[in-house]
């Protein structure tokens, strides 16, 4: 998982697989998922993420987890 925040455009991206994005829908307002080729999400972009959450709070928790393991 890699998360990237512009400040410029205010906007937080998740990247949770690194393929290409083929289709996004916009969860709710401001929150879009991206999926590939088999509708799986590869990542989820935050419009406006320092209106929403504390971006650096936000990155340094996920950063705490520990990596996922293989099923």
């Amino acid at each position: 998982m890699k998360v990237t925040h512009d400040p410029e455009t205010d906007m937080l991206y998740i990247e949770f697989e690194d393929r290409p994005s083929l289709e996004s829908f916009e969860l709710y307002d401001g929150i879009v998922v991206d999926l590939d080729a088999n509708e799986h999400v590869v990542g989820i972009e935050i419009e406006d993420a320092s209106k929403k959450l504390n971006v650096e709070e936000f990155r340094a928790a996920l950063e705490r987890r520990p990596a996922a393991r293989p099923a």
